[in-house]
């Protein structure tokens, strides 16, 4: 089985995409992969700010993305472009950090023109980490997340749910 790492690019708590890698971390858990999670948001970001790798967050979070087979990444569309945690997180990783690795990219914004952020901003920069193959990916519109009543988080609509189930098995059919 695939050792994946998950890169939340969200600087939110509470995020659609976040809420999207968790759901396909489930999912691959469920199928006997390993899975780790990075949240950007999470690492120390005076470190990050700063280009430094020598905390343990950061360490270990680039450890992890050492390790894996494969990556997913997801980022919510900040000012037309992937936000600037990831850019920082991104900007820490030795070269080639992605070379003989899959990587499944997910975008998403409030409008459909964001989608142009997923061709054009986020996947030359994962080609230039050296990329293996780089995945279609997906761009989710923020209406096909339903929140929930009480704000603690999200949930799917059925067009969300459906292209989930697209986002897995295109990572899966080239881990296995």
């Amino acid at each position: 089985m695939a050792s994946i790492v998950t890169i939340g690019g969200s600087p939110s708590a509470v995020s659609r995409t976040n809420t999207l890698i968790d759901h396909l971390q489930r999912q691959l858990e469920a199928d006997g992969h390993t899975v780790t999670a990075v949240r950007v948001r999470d690492l120390d970001a005076p470190a990050l700010l700063q280009g430094r790798t020598d905390t343990h967050s950061i360490q270990t979070a680039l450890a992890a993305v050492g390790a894996a087979n494969a990556v997913i990444i997801a980022t919510p569309v900040y000012k037309a472009a992937y936000t600037g945690v990831l850019k920082v997180f991104l900007d820490v990783l030795p070269a080639n950090s992605f070379a003989g690795k899959a990587v499944l990219p997910i975008v998403g914004g409030g409008w459909a023109n964001h989608a142009l952020v997923l061709d054009y901003a986020l996947k030359p920069v994962l080609a230039a980490l050296g990329a293996s193959v780089i995945l279609s990916g997906a761009f989710l519109i923020d209406s096909e997340f339903v929140k929930l009543e009480d704000g603690s988080g999200f949930t799917f609509s059925e067009n969300l749910q459906e292209k989930a189930r697209d986002l897995y098995h295109s990572l899966t059919a080239v881990i296995k």
